[in-house]
């Protein structure tokens, strides 16, 4: 079980080393949801401050997710480009 879990955590680690924007994507999706339900039990203020907060995660996602596939650009073989 533990080298199971120490696999997780290392795959975990090496995929946003790798993917800089994923945890804002994620965060993204979790605001977007969170907005969703509280929506739907007529919070539309604390929604709407949400959806701003999503919006600014997903922004901020994006351009790192850009930045890194400039950085870790893969050769024509999958090799790492050279810099």
């Amino acid at each position: 079980m533990t080298d199971l879990s120490n696999k997780i955590v290392y795959e975990t680690k090496r995929y946003v080393t790798e993917n800089w924007g994923s945890p804002f994507i994620a965060a993204f999706m979790l605001f977007l949801v969170g907005a969703a339900i509280s929506l739907s039990l007529n919070f539309s203020d604390f929604a709407n401050s949400i959806s701003v907060f999503a919006f600014c995660a997903l922004v901020i996602g994006v351009i790192l997710q850009v930045f890194c596939f400039l950085k870790f650009k893969k050769g024509s073989k999958g090799e790492e480009a050279v810099q």
